[in-house]
């Protein structure tokens, strides 16, 4: 009897060539062969190699065989004839994003869409993979070919065995490509740009901890759990509440602010169900801290910051969530200097080339870091806007050799104006969910304003929004924890000496009494009528700031919010937002709003050429 030694050997014995080509051409994928065959997916793989049951790419018809169609659309399927043909010319592949979703957004599109012309632009081919068919990616004439495929292992290895390109960059189409930078590698793909392995040390706890150690950079309380018992013991030692995700998403989908443990119990079963494969990365929950993203692109020995952007809502909202400022308002020389100084030593340490994104909190002066992403992150076409600078491209040309000293960009822009990014949240397609915003993005677009102040910038971003800050009216104010409603009181005197009318439940109305501003009661949905609500659908209310407290909240605070989205009203559910809406107002009471297009505005920036 033959002993056969390697797994596609045995699986060869079992399986006839047949039988697999008849398998691949209804639609099974090798990862479901090898669940069915007890195998691993490289094994399949290896097997069709073996038995030449390999993929042919054909080409989409855009004319109906009117004529020759010449876009290069490709699509794979197992039949006899490839209608790809392979060119001399150096290449480059470039992984998309995939489906657009939230959490997904679609400036990682934008950053594909960049690197494919600053490549195209230096000579090479570039190389589209990407299956959204809504996205400038997949658009005729961004790549010379794009095929129109999953991001999976198994059609990336496909496409690169047909295609054999020079170098793949996964760094620009977010956490999907990222995610299959290691067994791409494995299966020998050339990843340009950072390395699969220091992309895995930014994602791995003890790597990074140990990486930050070193550095001396401070970092939230943490830990990681595989099981319900390890993550009980993390949050027990931390304390909670505590913020906890799955490792490895983007848009922090699954993330959650836990506040005890049986809430802890109940997110571990679900959070390890539906990610098996990494385990649970648990963090000390900074409350009241302010968060900071960076944006920076290195070349392997010099990063250059391309923005510091201080998140407008406190720490508990997503980063994507969240309307930020560019440069930030509230922080001193010294603090900017050292984030910059942190993120150029995490660039280094981690050998980034490429884009790189860091997300910072700060409480009582201390910075910590939160997380390092060496990719392109959502904020790159607003960071790259603000300043005049494409990032995108220049991270490109830095995958394929080029230095930021060539490229002309060796130092960091800070513009004499001020930007605000604001996201679109999606509540009115979804009227029965509550728009209080948390740690999981949900967020599916976002908006730029640019002017020379704070308040006119967010005004500006608002409306872009769909959200008109109202210049006279009646203002509704409830606010949960003691803590919140002294926060609230400046802003609120602010809206009386412009001349609103304030209203408020009866624990806000005292604090407001207590600290002499002018304030008229008004009872809480189950206490009598008319209410805030009633007073909504009358047309009689402005503006909406409720901020809950806690992790629960009130029947009342959802229907008061679910009102605000129907009346297309503009609301605030945090102080800092609640700030800068009032910051806003007084800018729009105090001048006509101002005009200018990003050209103006750019040619006020000596910025490097490109």
């Amino acid at each position: 009897m033959q002993v056969h030694d390697s797994p596609v050997e045995r699986l060869a014995e079992r399986i006839p060539r047949a039988t697999l080509l008849r398998a691949k051409q209804m639609g099974f994928s090798d990862v479901q062969l090898a669940h069915l065959w007890n195998v691993n997916q490289m094994d399949v793989r290896a097997l069709r190699k073996k038995l030449g049951v390999l993929p042919t790419f054909k080409t989409v018809d855009t004319c109906a065989a009117e004529f020759e169609a010449r876009t290069p659309y490709h699509y794979s399927t197992y039949e006899t004839e490839c209608e790809v043909v392979r060119s001399p010319k150096k290449k480059i592949m470039i992984l998309g994003g995939g489906p657009n979703r939230i959490g997904q957004g679609i400036e990682f599109d934008y950053c594909c869409c960049h690197a494919a012309f600053a490549l195209r632009e230096d000579g090479f081919e570039t190389i589209m993979v990407n299956s959204n068919p809504e996205t400038v990616s997949t658009d005729y004439d961004t790549s010379d070919k794009l095929y129109f495929e999953p991001l999976t292992v198994e059609d990336v290895l496909n496409i690169h065995d047909r295609e054999q390109p020079d170098g793949v960059i996964v760094q620009f189409g977010g956490q999907t490509p990222l995610k299959l930078a290691v067994p791409l590698e494995k299966a020998g793909v050339k990843i340009i740009g950072t390395s699969p392995a220091m992309i895995d040390v930014a994602e791995d706890r003890k790597l990074f901890g140990a990486l930050i150690n070193r550095l001396g950079i401070r970092q939230p309380e943490n830990g990681t759990a595989r099981s319900e018992e390890e993550a009980e013991a993390v949050a027990s030692h931390i304390g909670y509440p505590v913020l906890v995700r799955p490792s490895y998403v983007l848009g922090g989908r699954g993330m959650a602010i836990v506040y005890d443990q049986d809430s802890l119990v109940h997110y571990m079963r679900a959070a390890v169900l539906a990610s098996p494969e990494h385990p649970v990365l648990i963090d000390r929950f900074l409350d009241d801290a302010i968060e900071i993203d960076v944006d920076a692109v290195s070349d392997g020995t010099l990063t250059v910051v391309g923005g510091i952007m201080q998140q407008i809502e406190l720490a508990g909202v997503h980063s994507g969530d969240s309307a930020c400022v560019l440069p930030p308002y509230r922080l001193t020389s010294d603090m900017i200097e050292k984030l910059m100084r942190h993120t150029k030593d995490l660039a280094r340490e981690l050998h980034v080339v490429g884009l790189m994104n860091v997300q910072y909190s700060i409480k009582d002066d201390e910075v910590y870091v939160l997380e390092v992403n060496p990719r392109a992150s959502r904020t790159v076409p607003f960071v790259s806007k603000a300043i005049g600078v494409p990032l995108a491209k220049i991270a490109a040309r830095c995958m394929v050799g080029k230095s930021l000293a060539e490229q002309g960009f060796t130092s960091e822009i800070v513009p004499p104006y001020v930007s605000v990014k604001e996201a679109v949240l999606p509540f009115l397609k979804f009227p029965g969910v509550d728009i209080l915003l948390g740690p999981e993005m949900r967020s599916t677009g976002e908006v730029m304003g640019i002017s020379e102040s704070l308040g006119e910038s967010y005004a500006k971003s608002q409306l872009a929004a769909n959200l008109r800050l109202p210049d006279r009216g009646t203002v509704f104010i409830s606010v949960g924890g003691d803590e919140q409603k002294r926060a609230l009181v400046e802003p609120a005197r602010r809206l009386a000496e412009l001349g609103f009318n304030i209203i408020a439940t009866e624990g806000t109305l005292a604090m407001l009494h207590r600290n002499g501003v002018p304030a008229t009661f008004v009872p809480k949905l189950q206490e009598g009528r008319p209410h805030v609500v009633d007073m909504m659908k009358s047309s009689k209310i402005a503006l909406v700031i409720n901020v809950p407290h806690g992790k629960a909240a009130s029947q009342d605070e959802i229907a008061i919010r679910r009102e605000t989205i129907r009346r297309g009203l503009p609301y605030m559910t945090t102080v800092a937002a609640a700030v800068a809406a009032v910051e806003g107002i007084a800018a729009l009471r105090a001048e006509e709003m101002s005009v200018r297009s990003l050209q103006e505005h750019h040619a006020r920036v000596h910025r490097p050429t490109q």
